[in-house]
């Protein structure tokens, strides 16, 4: 079986959407015939890193409401991350550019570490308040997720692995796409959001089910 999943390391909702559909996994019966494959998407493809705009400004000002109304918004979203053991700390977050850290990941992924680097990116962002489009941070968790060091500095040197990023964005585009996270499984079958994990295992067997029966 294959899961493809489509995500942004800026998304709260991806990440607590990896934690539920983790949970799942441990409860699938078949899960070692499962591959998993990360694939990148830009909820905001033109965001400029600035490390001095916090994070519930930011969103009062994209969303056009107060900043009030923003911090009830990340207590509701931190709440939902703490159901799933995940501990965010929006008054730290670094408000940056996600780019890089999907070229990490593409990266990672021809390594076989991309869950690895993907999730090291999550904690960085959105619980250590580290800035993921720092090559210096990156260079880290590359070298704390198992990559080499001169793979890492080689792919931020230059442009290596950005046309995979736009290529897995233009598959999105084309399968339309247009939030995330999002999971395809087996091709077939298609799961929005940050379901629960009774969902998603709900899905698992099914897509299971249906490629015994048709063999496909």
């Amino acid at each position: 079986m294959k899961v493809d999943i489509w995500s942004d390391v800026n998304c709260p909702f991806c990440y607590i959407g990896k934690k539920k559909f983790e949970t799942a996994l441990a409860q699938f019966e078949h899960a070692d015939e499962v591959e998993v494959e990360w694939h990148s998407f830009e909820l905001d493809p033109h965001a400029v890193t600035n490390t001095e705009l916090n994070a519930a400004q930011f969103l009062a000002d994209k969303k056009g409401q107060t900043l009030e109304w923003a911090n009830q918004m990340h207590d509701h979203v931190k709440n939902a991350a703490a159901e799933v053991g995940l501990n965010f700390n929006f008054d730290k977050a670094i408000m940056a550019n996600s780019f890089k850290a999907h070229r990490l990941i593409q990266l990672a992924k021809s390594k076989g570490l991309a869950d690895e680097v993907e999730e090291a990116l999550f904690i960085a962002h959105f619980t250590d308040g580290k800035n993921i489009d720092d090559p210096a941070i990156l260079l880290e968790l590359g070298k704390e997720s198992g990559l080499q060091a001169e793979d890492v500095q080689e792919m931020l040197e230059g442009y290596a692995y950005g046309d995979d990023v736009r290529a897995d964005e233009e598959m999105a585009s084309k399968i339309g796409i247009s939030g995330v996270p999002f999971f395809i499984i087996n091709q077939k079958l298609a799961v929005s959001g940050a379901q629960a994990p009774e969902t998603f295992l709900g899905a698992l067997n099914q897509a299971y089910q249906t490629a015994a029966d048709t063999g496909l």
